[in-house]
């Protein structure tokens, strides 16, 4: 049986997806990968996977350019015949699903959180979501969808953009328990990291400015930013905005990492005030490590932080929140430690990259079983 994934950054495919991907080679399935080219398709090949190249633009709103784009795709999927694809990200699913009715291919979507045309806005961002919504409820007619976090999917059920009886609510994408471990509390001065995208959607102006507040009250405490920027993405922070507040000194500003687990353990406090997500795998990651999170209390980072247990939950768009928050984890050593206890047990109970692989497995096989019945 042969499967393909298609989603809209290499990146992505990487580090949320090659875990399903080789556990789909282990049980014998072809994998075809699909994205835009960039720096990690040459680590899909070497990992011995079939990548393909599809230029997409992330930002482009062109109907003869977004035309074209189908017509490729549908050439694609014509010629590789893949018996299900799997879409991830807002294009892929739209543009995917659209494609693979057309050619009559069974069809997975994910709904990885609603993105930055679902967030409010006004002008051109509220037209684009009443496009995407009227979009979304004629392309996921007859696919199979996957929702992270129940909030998104109470969202398109109630907006009749979804079938009740096609739908799964599979909690992210997993995390390495293995290669995300506790490690002991660094020494000296408290570290609070925010690792994620740097786009002002994830809150980092409003952690600029929890920073900002404690240090005007003397706390030791450092900041850091970690990640980079995304300039395809409309709501990407500029280079020059995150140097300019590295240069203040209110922040540091570490860039992209590699080695986030080295980053976990010489943190000993993860913060993420967004204002929406899927399932955020940062926040699953500093859980396996051990870490105590600060987080909005937003759809997708409510599914982890547990209020009071594993960290604190503040409200969207409220720096003052996220400062106290994070100045009672900073004045408190073994809070952070019992948090950060339970953070591990939730992420080993229920977040773990076998479960969600398991339950994502099912999901494909119960298509091929109705395929089959069908038949």
């Amino acid at each position: 049986m042969k499967i393909l994934f298609f989603a809209n950054t290499d990146w992505y495919l990487f580090n949320f997806r090659l875990a399903l991907a080789q556990a789909l080679r282990t049980e014998g399935y072809q994998v075809i990968l699909v994205s835009p080219e960039g720096p990690y398709a040459a680590r899909l090949r070497e990992l011995g996977f079939r990548w393909l190249p599809f230029p997409l633009s992330r930002r482009g709103m062109n109907p003869f350019a977004e035309l074209s784009t189908i017509v490729r795709l549908g050439w694609l999927y014509g010629h590789e015949k893949p018996d299900l694809v799997h879409h991830f990200t807002v294009k892929c699913v739209l543009y995917g699903s659209l494609t693979a009715r057309l050619l009559r291919i069974k069809t997975v979507n994910s709904v990885t959180g609603l993105g930055f045309v679902f967030l409010e806005g006004e002008g051109i961002r509220r037209w684009l979501t009443k496009l995407v919504k009227v979009f979304y409820r004629f392309v996921l007619k007859g696919t199979f969808v996957i929702f992270q976090n129940p909030d998104d999917r109470a969202y398109f059920l109630q907006t009749g953009l979804v079938d009740s009886k096609q739908i799964a609510l599979i909690r992210g994408s997993g995390v390495d328990l293995a290669r995300f471990s506790p490690a002991p509390e660094p020494k000296g001065m408290p570290l609070v990291i925010l690792p994620a995208r740097l786009l002002w959607d994830k809150g980092v102006e409003d952690f600029v400015e929890a920073a900002r507040l404690l240090r005007a009250e003397g706390a030791q405490v450092r900041f850091a930013l970690v990640g980079d920027s995304d300039p395809e993405n409309p709501s990407s922070i500029p280079a020059s905005q995150l140097n300019d507040w590295s240069q203040e000194g209110v922040i540091e500003w570490w860039g992209w990492r590699g080695d986030m687990e080295q980053i976990y353990a010489q943190a000993n406090i993860v913060c993420l005030p967004s204002y929406r997500e899927g399932v955020p795998k940062t926040l699953l990651e500093a859980s396996a490590c051990g870490r105590p999170i600060v987080a909005s209390d937003v759809p997708g980072c409510r599914e982890v932080v547990r209020d009071g247990e594993n960290g604190y939950l503040v409200p969207p768009h409220d720096p003052p929140a996220v400062a106290e928050a994070l100045k009672i984890l900073i004045n408190d050593p073994s809070r952070r430690i019992q948090m950060g206890k339970r953070g591990r047990e939730i992420a080993v109970n229920e977040f773990s990259a076998a479960l969600v692989i398991s339950e994502t497995l099912a999901v494909y096989r119960s298509l091929v079983k109705a395929e089959g019945s069908q038949a």
